[in-house]
């Protein structure tokens, strides 16, 4: 088990095309709404999946050694807030237990998105996912594109984004 989540970790790592040093903090803190997920097993971020989340606020802590998360999720139709602060591993990614065990990292972040991409590993499967927010309730099209690109080169189809805003009726 050990080998498997140090080998995921690994992907992960070299997957990313961004290193964290070219991730600028003060560009991380703010309020972020997901604006779309996509998932190569795109069941678990459809209306009502376990992994579809509706960010809130994300925050850097000491040069984002230290990731704040606050995000809803719905179960059962209804909207239940979840928050955690993540410590920072080696090479950028952050751990959270959540619907399994989640390895995060920061891929990309301007002035008004920021995308996050995961790997979970519920003990059955592992699940590549992305996560595009933003500082209002949607991308122009040049922050889609970036955003799809950012998919491809994870392998996550881009037939399997989800337009999360549209479902976000959770408290602010």
């Amino acid at each position: 088990m050990k080998v498997l989540l140090l080998s995921l970790v690994l992907v992960l790592v070299c997957a990313a095309r961004e290193t964290p040093a070219e991730i600028d903090p003060s560009k991380v803190t703010g309020e972020w709404r997901t604006i779309y997920s996509a998932a190569d097993n795109k069941e678990k971020i459809v209306e009502g999946g376990p992994l579809r989340c509706y960010n809130r606020k994300i925050e850097c802590i000491d040069d984002c050694e230290y990731l704040s998360i606050s995000f809803y999720v719905k179960l059962d139709g209804r909207c239940q807030f979840f928050s955690g602060v993540l410590k920072r591993q080696e090479g950028g990614v952050y751990f959270i237990e959540f619907e399994g065990a989640n390895y995060l990292q920061i891929i990309h972040v301007s002035d008004n998105i920021l995308v996050l991409y995961f790997e979970n590993d519920d003990g059955q499967k592992t699940t590549k996912l992305t996560e595009g927010c933003a500082k209002g309730t949607s991308f122009t099209q040049e922050e889609f594109q970036k955003y799809q690109q950012l998919n491809s080169e994870r392998g996550i189809p881009n037939e399997n984004v989800e337009h999360v805003i549209e479902t976000d009726d959770c408290p602010p």
